[in-house]
């Protein structure tokens, strides 16, 4: 039988030493115990926390395996039931949204790096094509960010007009198009490639400047005007080109 957190050392005890130490220097499995909350008769919310952590396929500390966990994977662990199961999800969906960038009228857009730092870790683990369109002002400066498609299985069904209707309701003069590649390689697809050269056209004869087509892999992004459209020397780093 596994020892109560009453049982163990104070110094031991999630709750309590979150708030002698700080948050950080908790485990992953001692923050999911105070989520827990509660363990059974025969495990304590420790266990508890180890079990749903052992469900992690790819066995690295990485937690973002937690969010794809639907209610019914939390409660295939006994000892999860229905109402921990749902807490779970909650905290995971403001974790998720807490990812998320807050348009701010500050947010000032020079080089490809602004543009993922903006939406690296909200795109980066997506399970299908989330396409989003950012909007910006004459002096690059972030209007909005709006989403054109969500998931989607592939940009096939998106058309040059869906995006600039959106930028013509905003009256955004520049516009940037992001959008993820759930494999993980930011690789562009023929489609990717055909839809920017579109956009190039269509937003030129609108007179809104389409500055670039950004694609979001697992930690990694790729520039279409960049790598595939102006074929610059491949020395030079995508963070630090400059979007016009």
């Amino acid at each position: 039988m596994t020892v109560k957190i009453k049982g163990l050392p104070i110094s031991e005890r999630p709750y309590e030493k979150l708030e002698m130490y700080g948050e950080d220097t908790l485990s992953n499995a001692e923050l999911l115990a105070i989520i827990i909350k509660t363990g059974t008769k025969d495990e304590n919310s420790l266990s508890l926390a180890q079990k749903i952590l052992s469900m992690n396929n790819k066995n690295s500390d990485n937690l973002k395996f937690i969010q794809d966990m639907s209610i019914e994977d939390f409660m295939s662990i006994k000892g999860i039931g229905r109402v921990k199961a749902i807490q779970l999800k909650a905290v995971c969906e403001l974790a998720k949204r807490i990812s998320r960038p807050i348009n701010n009228l500050n947010v000032h857009i020079e080089k490809i790096k602004d543009v993922t730092n903006l939406l690296m870790d909200e795109l980066r683990n997506e399970k299908k094509e989330v396409v989003k369109l950012i909007l910006l002002n004459n002096k690059n400066v972030l209007i909005k960010i709006r989403d054109i498609c969500l998931g989607t299985d592939n940009l096939a069904i998106l058309k040059p007009k869906d995006v600039l209707v959106e930028a013509i309701k905003a009256g955004a003069p520049k516009i940037i198009l992001v959008h993820n590649h759930p494999s993980g390689d930011p690789t562009p697809s023929e489609r990717d490639i055909e839809l920017t050269k579109e956009l190039v056209k269509s937003s030129s004869m609108m007179g809104i400047k389409f500055l670039d087509h950004i694609i979001i892999g697992n930690s990694k992004y790729e520039s279409i005007f960049l790598n595939t459209l102006k074929n610059e020397k491949a020395e030079r780093k995508s963070g630090e080109h400059e979007i016009i």
